[in-house]
């Protein structure tokens, strides 16, 4: 019996060194995927933690989770964002955001490490930076915002258009312009 448990521990001892090890080989690949220049993803295929470059999401792209460089497609979707993304259709951000982003409908959790959205429809929970488009919609802002509607919880900054709202102001609707402080 204390052999079949002294093979047993061994075993499962070498088992544990090898899973490790794989383990490790497994991470080193996810980090050689996300220094990829150039990237070419395909719905859902592949997915990747990181990826640093440029990002070609044919027709959309949702299993990488942090992109930093370029992001170019019909339809891009990522939890973290650094750098220009240039979707047709939308590009969504589903935590932070810091940089640009054009194309039809522009989201993003919190765009506080300096944004600029340029879009039809541009929406945030919180941004530092710039939006700029038909509709232009967030919670709390430091920046401004330029479109026929603006429309902010809070606001630190100027918003241009024909309908201005700030819902946490003293006028907290204008025509025109409207300033927040």
């Amino acid at each position: 019996m204390k052999k079949l448990f002294t093979l047993f521990a061994v075993g499962a001892l070498a088992f544990n060194a090898v899973a490790q090890e794989a383990s490790a080989e497994a991470e080193v690949k996810d980090t050689d995927n996300a220094l990829w220049p150039a990237f070419i993803a395909v719905c859902e295929w592949p997915a990747t933690p990181d990826l640093v470059g440029v990002r070609f999401s044919i027709p959309f792209s949702t299993k990488q989770e942090t992109v930093t460089g370029i992001d170019l497609g019909l339809w891009g979707r990522c939890k973290d964002f650094e750098g220009l993304g240039l979707s047709i259709i939308r590009n969504d951000v589903k935590d932070t955001l810091g940089g640009l982003q054009l194309g039809l409908y522009n989201s993003a959790n919190r765009a506080d490490l300096g944004a600029l959205q340029v879009g039809l429809w541009n929406e945030t929970q919180s941004i530092r930076g710039v939006q700029v488009g038909l509709v232009n919609v967030t919670g709390d802002a430091e920046g401004f915002q330029v479109g026929v509607i603006n429309r902010a919880e809070t606001l630190y900054g100027f918003q241009f258009g024909l309908i201005n709202a700030i819902r946490d102001n003293e006028c907290p609707v204008m025509f025109g312009v409207n300033i927040g402080w």
